[in-house]
């Protein structure tokens, strides 16, 4: 089994954070049949203050750049980017149109 880890900023904002977590409550069903037909298995995300990590666990054979780039044309998954965005923003670090980015491990016990 593969990980990435992922991290991304949300908007410095308690308002807008509350609603986008309000969002991962109730995540569209197609954009949740999506993540899987991918072949992630399993996604979470974690937030301290405007932070957030994300855990993506995946069979050893996922590519991450095809796969990443398939789950992008799914039906609306455009649309649920697009809305999340208003809520995120980019690390401080990252290039231009760059959101999630992956995460190097240094450390394994």
């Amino acid at each position: 089994m593969k990980r990435f880890c992922l991290a991304l900023d949300l908007k410095n904002d308690a308002t807008l954070i509350k609603k986008y977590e309000e969002y991962h409550q109730n995540v569209w069903s197609e954009i949740l049949d999506g993540i899987r037909e991918v072949g992630i298995l399993d996604m979470q995300i974690y937030r301290i203050e405007n932070r957030m990590f994300m855990i993506m666990e995946t069979p050893d054979d996922f590519d991450f750049e095809v796969q990443m780039k398939k789950l992008a044309e799914l039906p609306r998954q455009k649309e649920w980017e697009e809305l999340m965005w208003k809520f995120q923003q980019p690390l401080p670090l990252a290039k231009n149109g760059e959101k999630w980015m992956l995460m190097d491990k240094i450390f394994q016990l």
